[in-house]
């Protein structure tokens, strides 16, 4: 066994330790089956009670009721930037969008090239650092959807409350803070994540979809592409993500474990103030790029007073066992990114680190 370091990256990213414990005793044979859980088939009993014990986990965890598909999907939530306009913006029919950072407008671009989608608001001038105010917000009521990004893991910014949509089926991409805090689901129509963040590993993606959308699918998409037979097939209709599913069981249990939705929302906002608070106390050396009341608790984003320092920053903090702190190539500067699973200790090293490292630098 190495020791482990502190994992900043922003995904994949830190696993809870106890799964990956459980994990690595089953990863030569389950118990009760004398195979790997990279050799069991996908329609196998084994199988079937580790992708079903997950979908129950998943409804009590975030209180999702039977109005609600759950789906294991792949190709990640770059794919649903083109599944959700392919199932849900029939031609003649406009889709709102808002644009709070780069996969927002990933996700923007993805829908202009299957159907009209427009831009209900946008904080791109102000270089996407703060989510809209409801002011702002230009919805149209006749959309087919409202489209949002939760948190924009690039840019570090997040909304504490889901816009109000009306009528309107609220879409959201959650990739990046979805199961941090509670939620209320209800108030969506679909949501969905790639599950590197908070979920399990990369290769998987978790979507919530409400079923009576299901009678809006045209005929006649691809097949995989289709949320209706992803639904009639249980996510079996192809060989799904077998490790990646049972890794997320894992950390759905251990979620469960920490006490819930409620519990570990209280804990990542722990977590982010302590962050928050040293980089306000910092007079001025450290810059956080996101507005107050727009910080995200799962991304930290902030600069150093110039690229050099911050080059030298992420260097140091590495040979000090705190990886991943580099920010976005399109951004540059530094990330912390505080997933459920990454530890309040990891913080507390890293406020160290910052304080001695300005100290020293200053």
């Amino acid at each position: 066994m190495t020791d482990r370091i502190y994992n900043f990256g922003a995904g994949p990213a830190v696993l809870p330790e106890p799964v990956l414990q459980e994990a690595q005793r089953d990863l030569f044979s389950l118990p009760g089956v004398g195979m790997s859980i990279l050799e069991i088939s996908h329609r196998s009993k084994t199988f079937d009670e580790i992708i079903q014990g997950c979908e129950v986990d998943i409804r009590q965890l975030a209180g999702i009721s039977s109005d609600y598909e759950i789906l294991f999907l792949q190709g990640g939530a770059s794919l649903q930037f083109s599944m959700v306009p392919m199932n849900f913006l029939p031609s003649g029919r406009k889709a709102d969008y808002l644009v709070t950072g780069s996969w927002s407008k990933k996700a923007l671009k993805e829908a202009k090239k299957l159907g009209t989608a427009q831009v209900a608001a946008t904080t791109e001038a102000d270089n996407f650092n703060r989510v809209p105010a409801q002011s702002e917000l230009k919805l149209d009521p006749a959309a087919a959807y409202l489209h949002f990004t939760s948190n924009e893991t690039i840019h570090g910014v997040e909304f504490k409350t889901e816009p109000p949509s009306g009528s309107v089926p609220l879409v959201c991409d959650a990739s990046s803070d979805v199961f941090s805090h509670p939620i209320d689901v209800s108030r969506y129509s679909l949501i969905y994540a790639g599950a590197q963040k908070n979920l399990g590993p990369s290769g998987v993606t978790l979507v919530i979809l409400r079923k009576d959308l299901l009678g809006k699918v045209p005929e006649n998409l691809p097949t995989m592409l289709d949320y209706k037979v992803q639904a009639e097939n249980k996510s079996l209709y192809n060989t799904p993500s077998v490790f990646g599913v049972y890794i997320m069981r894992l950390v759905m249990k251990w979620a469960l474990g920490q006490g819930g939705l409620e519990a570990i929302g209280k804990q990542n906002a722990v977590k982010a103030k302590l962050l928050y608070d040293a980089l306000d106390a910092s007079g001025g050396y450290y810059r956080p790029h996101a507005r107050p009341d727009s910080r995200s608790n799962m991304n930290v984003t902030f600069r150093l007073p110039s690229e050099d320092l911050e080059k030298k920053f992420v260097s140091k903090a590495k040979s000090a066992k705190l990886d991943g702190l580099k920010g976005h190539r399109s951004v540059g500067g530094i990330r912390a990114s505080l997933y459920n699973a990454f530890p309040k200790s990891g913080v507390e090293a890293l406020v160290s680190f910052m304080k001695d490292f300005a100290a020293k630098s200053a």
